[in-house]
């Protein structure tokens, strides 16, 4: 969460620029006017305290728990020219790599064998080392937020980022780009070589407005989506392109800080500027059908079922309309599927959330510097209980 990206609000924390989780949601860090941190999320212990005499962070992306982190200068006195990518390693206490570029860097992903690099327009893909080679360069609508979601996974390297259409996604299988020497016959008849590479890109029309957020699970199956609008959330299988949920947050318009997937791939969690963390099932197996007491959105619970699934949820777990089973006559919104679970924060400020490591928990990160960590009940759902509020960050910190 890129806290310069968007207005800043009256209950955040003054100095702090960036806070995000790292692949498994462990650890996060957060980026500061002078330096950055790194905390283990739960139990929330900081781990790193680096100060910068001479400027702030505004990225923080880290490579798991490794002493690799990717950071790109930002606040009123940038660390770093905020054109630039920097590795910097922790151990060390020094930048190692340093990547230019023509136009300020937006977003930073990292894997262990891909370093991927996000400007404006455009997305800088290399192979991950103290001397990056660039594989390949894609081109993208306007990218303000520097959105890109890319899978952690060993075994399967899918990147996801905005079309060049507003409202489309591309995805690229990083294993799959492919090396080509070209052999070329000059004047002199000499022969020359010309390294290229090539790659299948997929391209999904998401959303028909702009795109707002991205989020890859793990093995870079499944991509979830969100528009500016905010309403719906919808998920699509990488490798077909194929819808596999649509899910609605509200009907009010509302801005989504981020989306995360569960390990499993079975559940996600999404912040807004509502400050409503929305927890919804992909899979309705992930839910016990016994102690599950009918239940839907306030206006009614469902009164007829052709199937198992109990009455009050959908066929993924989820709330439901009353009017579900007239679907086919009535407008879209009386099929939606609604969170099952939800959690409120004490402030309507801007959050990243992601789930804990302690069963059935999540996490939340706030722009005023609070952490929150909520339980919820994978039966009945419902609202969350929250389990700790402490603080990460506050100005006070930096006296």
């Amino acid at each position: 969460m890129n806290l310069t990206h968007s207005p800043s609000s009256p209950h955040d924390a003054s100095g702090l620029l960036f806070a995000g989780f790292n692949q498994d949601f462990g650890c996060f860090a957060v980026g500061l006017r002078n330096g950055f941190r790194v905390f283990n999320a739960d139990p929330l212990v900081q781990q790193t305290r680096k100060e910068f005499d001479d400027g702030g962070v505004s990225i923080v992306e880290m490579l798991y728990r490794t002493n690799y982190l990717a950071l790109v200068g930002g606040g009123r006195n940038p660390r770093y020219p905020p054109n630039r990518a920097i590795i910097f390693d922790n151990i060390k206490g020094k930048s190692v790599v340093e990547l230019e570029y023509k136009s300020d860097v937006r977003n930073v992903k990292l894997r262990r064998d891909r370093l991927v690099v996000v400007t404006a327009n455009k997305v800088f893909v290399y192979l991950f080392s103290l001397n990056p080679q660039k594989l390949h360069t894609f081109e993208t609508i306007d990218n303000p937020n520097g959105l890109v979601a890319l899978s952690p996974s060993q075994e399967h390297a899918i990147l996801a980022f905005p079309g060049r259409q507003q409202g489309h996604i591309q995805v690229v299988d990083l294993n799959k780009i492919n090396s080509t020497t070209a052999v070329l016959s000059s004047n002199n008849n000499a022969l020359k070589t010309m390294q290229s590479t090539t790659t299948n890109v997929s391209i999904i029309a998401a959303h028909s407005g702009q795109l707002s957020c991205l989020a890859m699970n793990f093995d870079g199956t499944k991509c979830a989506t969100a528009s500016e609008k905010g309403t719906l959330i919808r998920i699509f299988d990488t490798a077909t392109g194929q819808l596999l949920n649509e899910l609605r947050r509200g009907m009010d318009r509302a801005e989504i800080y981020s989306i995360a997937f569960n390990k499993e791939s079975t559940r996600i969690c999404v912040s807004s500027d509502k400050g409503t963390i929305h927890i919804f099932n992909l899979d309705a197996s992930v839910v016990t059908s016994a102690e599950r007491t009918p239940r839907g959105p306030t206006y009614g619970e469902v009164t007829t079922s052709t199937s198992s699934t109990p009455q009050g949820f959908t066929h993924s777990g989820n709330r439901g309309s009353s009017f579900r089973f007239m679907k086919d006559l009535l407008p879209k919104y009386f099929s939606s599927e609604w969170s099952f679970a939800h959690a409120k924060i004490s402030s309507e400020t801007r959050c990243v959330v992601g789930f804990g490591e302690q069963k059935n928990s999540i996490i939340a990160l706030c722009a005023d510097g609070a952490c929150y960590k909520f339980l919820f009940d994978p039966r009945k759902g419902g609202e969350c209980s929250r389990e700790s509020y402490e603080r990460f960050y506050s100005p006070f910190d930096d006296d």
